[in-house]
């Protein structure tokens, strides 16, 4: 079961929150807070993937929350669900396009949708609650998510998307104001003309009028013909690139003519061209109703630095260059902070660390033993050194760290031990295939 904080005092938001968690009450436990420090000192110590805050409340002091977020982002970042006072406020959160922030709605929308919300978090559980500490990628990721033809899922899933990309260094903060602008386009595409099948002259109309094409989307939406039809996102993440694709259940579209066509600003009709200013290498399957993009993932990403890390010593390394050596004495903790790094056991190459691996020598760190490895440097890189008694230190002021490092080594458990049981069983596999080849008598 997962913990979601909701800071806030309001009453009636309150209770819809905790309403549409009981409905999902085997997986999510609603945690009211309401005061600032109370939040901040929650968040340190269980160190939730999903928060709940009022901004909308000024006693709430939700700007000075987000500060300490900010100020800690290596910690706290990521995964905030704002609720706007009214919809001013949520233009002006929006705008400032924080990467923390998956989604913004008004008290109004945040109360009437909350069910909605939670569902969403239940049905990606896997994704949203296994930002799970920067652990080393070995194989690509993938996955998929099934949205709803909702303005809200779809927001919801395009912040989630770029903000996971980012908070992970796949992409800086250049990257992901063009990755969401492609993929928000992508997506309104697949809703308005795929599902809904809004024409051109339709949705001109409409605008014509000044009306709001969220409402249009909403009355098409629950026609017999749209209302079962999804949107698909689908990704791959490996170390070098990120694929997204987007599918509708349209009948697709000749998007040949669309990309022939001269750019022309209006009213609208310039989604397919404003996505491609936001990316390259933007495909389309033959029928239409698929969109697909890739982008290049920064290689050699520059780790944050832990705040309480800040002022320790940065050492900087050259290819080829000895970390520390198999057997030595020293039992200092290293951060990684850039670079890669070769693991050598008996002069045998056993791994390679990365920003992802987040450390380096805990082994004879906790257990004030001899370095059971040598490390060395592949390319340029460099190395928060932390001494032992300085680290144990720091984790006295800031106990909240403590915890995070346990779970993070916690989950390194984990991570070996499903190799283990992974290794264990193709080795038994191959065992019974080798025994069912053996004749009679042999």
């Amino acid at each position: 079961m997962k913990s979601i904080p909701i800071v806030c005092k309001t009453t009636s938001t309150i209770n819809s929150f905790r309403l549409a968690c009981e409905k999902f009450s085997e997986f999510f436990l609603p945690v009211v807070l309401e005061k600032k420090d109370e939040a901040i000192s929650y968040c340190n110590y269980e160190l939730p993937e999903i928060k709940v805050i009022d901004f909308g409340d000024p006693d709430i002091e939700s700007q000075d929350l987000l500060s300490a977020i900010h100020a800690d982002p290596w910690l706290l970042y990521g995964g905030i669900i704002a609720i706007a006072g009214n919809q001013s406020q949520k233009t002006e959160i929006e705008r400032a396009r924080d990467p923390n922030i998956l989604l913004v709605l008004t008290r109004k929308d945040f109360e009437a949708n909350a069910h909605r919300l939670i569902r969403i978090l239940m049905q990606n559980k896997q994704f949203l609650f296994n930002r799970g500490m920067q652990q080393q990628m070995n194989t690509n990721e993938t996955g998929s998510f099934v949205s709803d033809n909702d303005p809200i899922d779809i927001l919801f899933y395009c912040n989630l998307i770029t903000g996971y990309l980012y908070n992970t260094n796949r992409i800086d903060d250049e990257a992901r104001s063009a990755v969401q602008s492609a993929l928000m386009e992508l997506l309104l595409n697949a809703v308005e003309h795929g599902n809904c099948k809004i024409s051109y002259e339709e949705k001109t109309q409409w605008l014509t009028e000044g009306k709001n094409m969220l409402d249009l989307i909403a009355i098409k939406s629950s026609t017999a013909d749209a209302i079962t039809r999804k949107v698909y996102i689908s990704y791959d993440i490996s170390n070098i690139r990120t694929r997204i694709s987007v599918r509708d259940d349209g009948d697709g579209f000749d998007w040949r003519a669309r990309l022939k066509s001269d750019f022309q600003a209006g009213l609208h009709g310039m989604g397919i061209k404003l996505a491609e200013s936001f990316v390259s290498s933007i495909s389309y399957n033959a029928k239409g109703n698929e969109a697909s993009f890739e982008i290049a993932n920064q290689r050699d990403a520059t780790n944050l630095v832990p705040v309480i890390m800040q002022e320790q010593e940065t050492l900087t390394f050259e290819h080829m260059q000895v970390v520390c050596r198999e057997n030595e004495t020293s039992n200092d903790l290293f951060y990684i902070r850039s670079g890669k790094y070769a693991v050598y056991i008996q002069k045998k190459l056993v791994s390679v660390l990365t920003t992802n691996d987040i450390f380096i020598g805990e082994m004879s760190f906790l257990l004030n033993d001899r370095r059971s490895a040598t490390i060395v440097s592949i390319g340029n890189g460099s190395l928060v050194r932390i001494p032992k008694m300085e680290f144990i230190t720091l984790i006295r002021q800031n106990p909240h760290y403590g915890i995070f490092l346990s779970r993070l080594l916690a989950q390194r458990l984990v991570r070996q031990s499903n190799q283990t049981i992974k290794i264990s069983n193709e080795f038994n596999k191959v065992k019974q295939e080798l025994e069912t080849l053996k004749t009679p008598g042999m």
